[in-house]
């Protein structure tokens, strides 16, 4: 054996050459694109049966700087933007307009008051949009019906106050909002911890006869008194947006690349900025089916955008980004613009 084949037999088997290796990288590079793209496309997906539905937050409300207003507990009735009716939130009149503007479903919140009753109004006191102070949960109906609900609204830091005096006696009971749609669904926001709220609406709603089973009514807000309404009403949607929803939304844009559903959606709600439609696989035929077959909502929401509030569609120029075969909800805040910028496409 000559010194040559010594270092041969040492040096092992030819190595491939760079290049070689390289090509081989490339096409499995290749291969793994095609394979997510493929597994992803959304025009390979079965086209979505039916409509969007709307969800009008708070019916017709008065629309206000949600960039000065990014607290929970903001008071943004001082937050105002001029106004062009004297229409409030979670008020019948808002509902029935809403409905009339082609909302799908009507958003409202529920407070219990200090004498067992329910009403219809947003804010955890008084002290922002009424002339009275304290907690709401803390105040009789009868004190509650005397307030006028559209005290506190300017639109130029507190020199005017267009809506003052107009809207005494108008904060609703949840019976007189079941009364105002008496044949369409509400979405009903427990703005609470407290599980006993949900036994409240639901002994509110059997008194009134209304079948929320059939009309469709569903229920969300904080973990207690969703879990309860679910017992309450199995049939109905009931849903934890804060939690439940993040996680189903996090977990499908973390892995659902791979085609498998994340369980945290199974049953759940998977929420969708419009300015992140990119990020989530599928979009939108593609994911409309993986979701239908964990039976999972989709929700679409307006822009998202760090250090400001969430928010719905306010603009038809918003709702013109949305693919026209998703069928899924449309978080609204003005469906007075959005609502007839609709009705083209349910046609």
């Amino acid at each position: 054996m000559t010194h040559d084949d010594w270092a041969t037999a040492l040096e092992g088997p030819p190595k491939k050459p760079l290049r070689r290796r390289t090509k081989i990288a490339l096409w499995l590079f290749a291969a793994l694109v095609a394979w997510l793209t493929l597994s992803n496309a959304s025009w390979l997906a079965p086209d979505p049966a039916g409509k969007p539905k709307l969800i009008a937050h708070r019916g017709v409300y008065h629309l206000y700087d949600k960039r000065a207003a990014v607290g929970r507990d903001t008071c943004t009735a001082i937050h105002a933007y001029p106004p062009d009716h004297d229409v409030f939130e979670n008020t019948p009149e808002s509902m029935r307009w809403a409905v009339g503007l082609g909302a799908n479903m009507v958003e409202v919140d529920v407070a219990p008051t200090k004498d067992g009753r329910m009403v219809l109004f947003h804010d955890w006191t008084v002290d922002c949009r009424t002339d009275g102070k304290g907690d709401t949960r803390d105040l009789t109906l009868a004190e509650l019906k005397a307030l006028d609900i559209g005290h506190g609204y300017t639109a130029d830091g507190g020199k005017t106050f267009p809506l003052r005096g107009k809207g005494v006696g108008k904060m609703p009971t949840v019976e007189e909002g079941l009364a105002a749609l008496p044949v369409h669904p509400i979405l009903f926001n427990f703005k609470s911890k407290n599980p006993g709220e949900a036994d409240q609406l639901f002994a509110i709603l059997r008194a009134s006869g209304r079948d929320s089973a059939r009309l469709g009514d569903a229920f969300y807000g904080h973990e207690a008194p969703v879990k309860r309404m679910r017992k309450l009403l199995p049939a109905n949607w009931s849903f934890d947006l804060k939690r439940e929803g993040m996680a189903c939304t996090k977990d499908y844009v973390m892995y659902g690349w791979t085609g498998i559903v994340p369980e945290s959606c199974r049953n759940g709600v998977l929420g969708i900025p419009i300015n992140y439609q990119w990020a989530f696989w599928g979009w939108p035929d593609r994911l409309i089916a993986r979701m239908d077959s964990v039976g999972a909502r989709v929700i679409v929401f307006g822009p998202y955008e760090r250090g400001k509030s969430n928010e719905g569609l306010s603009t038809p120029q918003q709702l013109a980004k949305i693919p026209a075969s998703f069928n899924g909800y449309i978080w609204v805040e003005d469906i007075r613009a959005v609502g007839p910028a609709l009705r083209p496409r349910q046609k």
